[in-house]
């Protein structure tokens, strides 16, 4: 399998390159957001996005004035400005939860000049601060229900194909029954039936407890099919025969082999996690105010006065939505050509001979 990740195509480095800077913002978005994603500013609501310019040597951020109080048009101040400062001190934090802090990359210390770099919403929240925070609530979450999902999928299935007869006949029945129901409505009828009234920590947990309950079905159906051709291979008989336990025969010896698929699975499954707290926030099931996911900031997309006005900012979420499931995708593709050569010569095979019968 290693020698077969080092032949990644470049598509695949990539993405994975964007991905790494994504989650690495998610991680840093406290240093990296120069306004907190609850700071509510009701006089600069809908605010567009700020200009910058370099004057003096320096890095600044032009000041906007309201045209009219009844309505959200800004116009820039002539020869208003004010410099953006780097590595500045601010409101204190927890950077990566531990140490204790209070830099920020960057920051205007002019009360009165905002740095809006997407913008602003309803209640005058910096939405690149907002999109930052909510990063780590909405790529978390797939790291999280795809973890909990293969565990489940691993024991499951892989109990189920080591063992054979009554436990194999009993978890495929379940796995059936849960594959049978709709995932969306399954996930819907789900998340109404818990309370909404919680904290958003609970909110969250909820959310990737029901999201892996979903999923690790099918991948425990695919790991049973997949240790039922192990189980009777030469080195699970010597492991047998040598008395060690069902447990250890599947973390030790079957584990091993079903490592190249876990890990494209998991690469694939990821984006339908992301997916599925975007969609259960945006529907108002999700994450709640005040805090921050992608699917909500989406959700406050449906204002008509964003279409009537054209406030293209608040669609950024969907945008590092889109980048993200895309960039997953393509890792996954590569991956999976990259462990298994043949079945990626398969695949182009089908490929090409799909385009000359189109020609």
């Amino acid at each position: 399998m290693l020698s077969g990740l080092q032949k990644i195509k470049p598509i695949g480095l990539i993405a994975l390159g964007l991905l790494v800077v994504l989650y690495s913002a998610a991680l840093f978005a406290s240093f990296l957001a120069p306004y907190s994603p609850e700071a509510q500013d009701l006089t600069r609501t809908y605010h567009p996005p700020t200009s910058l310019f370099f004057k003096n040597g320096a890095l600044h951020v032009r000041r906007y004035a309201r045209v009219d109080p009844t309505v959200p048009q800004y116009q820039p101040i002539p020869e208003a400005s004010a410099r953006v400062d780097w590595f500045v001190k601010g409101r204190p934090y927890k950077l990566l939860g531990i140490i204790s802090t209070a830099r920020h990359l960057f920051q205007v210390k002019d009360p009165d000049t905002l740095l809006y770099l997407l913008g602003s919403d309803a209640m005058g929240r910096d939405i690149f601060s907002r999109l930052l925070y909510g990063a780590r609530l909405s790529l978390s979450i797939g790291l999280v229900g795809i973890a909990i999902t293969l565990i489940m999928g691993f024991l499951i299935g892989g109990l189920a194909g080591y063992y054979g007869g009554a436990v194999d006949f009993a978890a495929m029945r379940v796995v059936e029954f849960l594959m049978a129901i709709p995932g969306l409505y399954l996930l819907l009828s789900l998340r109404a039936a818990l309370a909404d009234y919680f904290g958003n920590a609970y909110q969250y947990f909820m959310l990737v407890v029901i999201l892996a309950f979903i999923g690790w079905a099918s991948t425990a159906r695919i790991i049973r099919g997949m240790t039922l051709s192990l189980r009777n291979r030469a080195f699970v008989r010597a492991a047998e025969a040598m008395g060690q336990s069902s447990l250890n025969i599947l973390f030790k010896h079957i584990l091993p082999n079903l490592s190249g698929y876990l890990l494209v699975a998991a690469t694939l499954s990821i984006p339908g996690y992301i997916l599925g707290e975007a969609a259960l926030s945006f529907l108002g099931l999700g994450i709640q105010e005040p805090a921050a996911s992608w699917g909500l900031m989406l959700a406050q997309a449906q204002n008509l006065k964003v279409f009537m006005l054209n406030f293209w900012w608040f669609f950024s979420p969907g945008v590092a939505i889109f980048i993200t499931v895309v960039a997953f995708n393509i890792l996954g593709d590569t991956l999976r050509d990259s462990i298994d050569p043949k079945l990626g010569f398969t695949q182009r095979m089908y490929r090409s001979r799909w385009q000359r019968s189109k020609v």
